[in-house]
């Protein structure tokens, strides 16, 4: 579902640290570490193309060194894991876990096969071109839910209004593979004659373009606060399915809130 989803990042620092011995191990893993977990909830649509909505909700989460550069983070970004930190580039791998969609789950899905729920897992890497603004891809590989690849790209204009406030917003675009376009918006013929829905299969590109914004407070020195809002317009293959075209949107709105609590740690 749309934004029925929950993130997870498998961490690969165990293979990482141990690959030049203990002494290596104790040198990668020591030092001043933070996690912020959290979680948002928002109202979206029911799932992916809809136009009814639902409300719904996720966990976010981060783990990183303390005192490294990490000037900016937002609800968009997928549970993530910082291997690399320099400056003003951050890289690592990141993935979520993505909830199914089941036939049941809305009239407009009556007839289609059931969508299993599942992993991505990829890579994620962020720069930071001047001190306001943050550019971060994502590059993910489905599992289970979906055999696909999905790539993100959320640019993020920053300014600090007060101490405790800070106002962001900026452009967001995604580009999906066919097998994972296939598998939200695509309809077997077998799938067209239950549902009423004419067949289509999805190509690779392009598949939504958008912008977003957020108003973050940071309400303690532990907890942070944020309402948010996210448009997104379907493109290519995702718009022209016939789930979008004759029971479905290709506008994408989210509306919501979050809250977050960061836990600084030393190993």
């Amino acid at each position: 579902m749309f934004c029925n989803r929950m993130s997870a990042a498998l961490s690969m620092a165990v293979v990482l640290g141990f690959s030049g011995g203990p002494a290596a191990a104790d040198s990668w893993f020591s030092g001043d570490w933070y996690l912020q977990v959290g979680a948002a909830g928002f109202s979206a649509p029911k799932f992916e193309g809809a136009k009814g909505r639902i409300f719904s909700a996720s966990p976010l989460i981060s783990l990183g060194r303390a005192g490294s550069q990490v000037r900016f983070t937002s609800r968009n970004d997928n549970m993530s894991f910082s291997m690399l930190d320099v400056g003003s580039l951050r890289a690592g791998p990141v993935g979520k876990i993505v909830w199914g969609r089941s036939s049941g789950d809305a009239d407009e899905t009556k007839g289609l096969d059931s969508v299993k729920w599942g992993l991505e897992a990829g890579g994620f890497a962020e720069v930071y071109p001047t001190d306001w603004l943050r550019v971060r891809g994502e590059v993910r590989r489905g599992f289970r839910s979906h055999s696909g690849v999905v790539t993100d790209v959320f640019v993020d204009a920053f300014q600090d209004v007060t101490s405790t406030v800070r106002i962001s917003g900026g452009p967001r675009l995604q580009i999906g593979s066919a097998k994972y376009l296939d598998a939200y918006y695509g309809v077997t013929p077998a799938e067209s004659v239950r549902s009423g829905l004419r067949p289509y299969k999805a190509d690779t590109g392009l598949s939504a373009v958008g912008v977003g914004g957020e108003i973050k407070w940071r309400t303690t020195d532990a907890i942070t606060t944020s309402a948010f809002g996210e448009y997104r317009r379907l493109m290519g293959s995702a718009k022209d399915s016939s789930l979008v075209r004759q029971r479905g949107s290709a506008n994408q709105l989210m509306l919501g809130v979050s809250a977050t609590y960061r836990f600084d740690f030393t190993m």
